[in-house]
């Protein structure tokens, strides 16, 4: 049986007391949801932007993998959760620009996205990710 660990990074935004960033265990990464925090400020950036926001998310999530051992290639699955339906063709162009660059075996994670309230008022997109190493 594997051991469970917590992944961590100052690369990605500090998580609050009650989760981890990621967590692994054996060939397993789950990277927790992330926002639009620059992790060098602590601060929430891109307000009213879904792309930049998307982006930020994107590299959030990119540096907790890279802690984990773990490139966008080991992804198998990302839920995206939008605030709006409105926002999702603008979101769905900023994903596919960051992740074209990313999965070099041309095989996309799998992804659902649901449409919901999230935590903050100006945060209109939050990700996670699901990755498998070899």
């Amino acid at each position: 049986m594997s051991d469970k660990t917590a992944v961590f990074t100052t690369d990605a935004p500090a998580p609050m007391p009650v989760y981890s960033q990621g967590v692994r265990k054996g060939n397993i990464l789950q990277v927790s949801g992330q926002g639009s925090v620059d992790p060098a400020t602590g601060e929430f950036v891109f307000t009213g932007d879904v792309s930049g926001q998307t982006t930020r998310v994107l590299q959030n999530i990119e540096a907790v993998l890279t802690a984990g051992g773990a490139t966008f290639d080991d992804v198998v699955m990302m839920r995206v959760y939008l605030t709006t339906r409105d926002h999702f063709t603008t979101m769905n162009d900023a994903y596919a620009a960051f992740l074209s660059t990313r999965t070099p075996s041309g095989v996309l994670p799998s992804r659902t996205t649901v449409f919901t309230g999230l935590p903050r008022e100006d945060m209109l997109v939050e990700i996670d990710a699901v990755a498998v190493l070899s």
